[in-house]
C-alpha cells in the first residue's frame, strides 16, 4: 500500500454470520478500521481475480475512511482503476484521455506502484 505516512493495508477475516459458511475476508487499516463488501469468493479461482478482488476492496477502504481516491496517476491527479489484460496480468489504469488532461494509459502493475516511487500522501 502506498500511503507512506501509514501503516500498510491488512486482510481482516471475520466469521460468517452463517456457521455453514467459511470466514469473511476484508482489506482493513492497520487498526482494523475497514469498509465495503468482503472480498469475492470466486477470486479465488486463479490468482489475477484475487489481486483484483483485494485491489477493488483496498480502493474501497481508502475511499471511504480517509475519504480520498487512491491510487492516483501521477502524471494526471486522477484516480485509477485495476485494468486486466489478455495475459490475466492487473494494472493501475488511468482514464486521462477522457477528460482532455493526456491520452488513457497503463500506469503500473498492481503491487508495483511503490517500487516505481510513486507514492501518495494522504490529504491533511
Amino acid at each position: 500500500m502506498t500511503l507512506p505516512q501509514l501503516e500498510p493495508l491488512q486482510l481482516l477475516a471475520l466469521p460468517s454470520c452463517d456457521a455453514d459458511e467459511p470466514e469473511n475476508v476484508y482489506v482493513a487499516m492497520a487498526n482494523g478500521e475497514w469498509h465495503g463488501n468482503c472480498l469475492d469468493p470466486s477470486s479465488q479461482d486463479g490468482p489475477a481475480s484475487a489481486l483484483a478482488s483485494v485491489a477493488d476492496a483496498a480502493q474501497e477502504t481508502v475511499m471511504e475512511l480517509l475519504w480520498q481516491a487512491w491510487p492516483l496517476c501521477p502524471e494526471h491527479g486522477l484516480g485509477m482503476h485495476p485494468m486486466e489484460d489478455a495475459q490475466e496480468r492487473l494494472f493501475w489504469w488511468c482514464a486521462g484521455e477522457r477528460l482532455r488532461r493526456g491520452p488513457a494509459h497503463v500506469h503500473a502493475a498492481v503491487g508495483a506502484l511503490d517500487a516505481l516511487g510513486t507514492s501518495i500522501r494522504a490529504r491533511s
